[in-house]
């Protein structure tokens, strides 16, 4: 798959936000796009520019509340316990660290 430019940025910044839980992290060709899974468990990725994040049921609400921020719907509905963030709103690297720690919070959650 070729990525232009930009989306190999956006990767790039993925890839250093993860870092820290390097040893625990692959990604997959997923959603049209980069998917970053923890332990085997989607927790972020990139499709069209913009973030996907996974976050637990209980902080949807306040999620979609964030500027940028919409339910994913990939397919034509929307899918649970997902987000999408347009790319205002992983602007800074602070950004980018929260919604990457909350796809991670639900990943942790789920691989117990």
């Amino acid at each position: 798959m070729v990525m232009d430019h930009h989306t190999q940025e956006i990767l790039n910044r993925i890839r250093l936000a993860l870092s820290y839980w390097k040893n625990e992290i692959s990604e997959k060709s997923m959603f049209g796009g980069t998917c970053f899974l923890y332990k085997g468990k989607m927790c972020v990725g990139e499709t069209k520019y913009r973030l996907m994040v996974r976050v637990v049921g209980e902080k949807m609400t306040e999620s979609l509340n964030h500027p940028n921020v919409t339910p994913m719907d990939f397919t034509g509905k929307t899918m649970k316990e997902f987000i999408f963030v347009s790319p205002d709103g992983f602007d800074t690297e602070e950004k980018l660290q929260f919604w990457i720690e909350l796809g991670i919070e639900h990943a942790q959650l789920k691989s117990q």
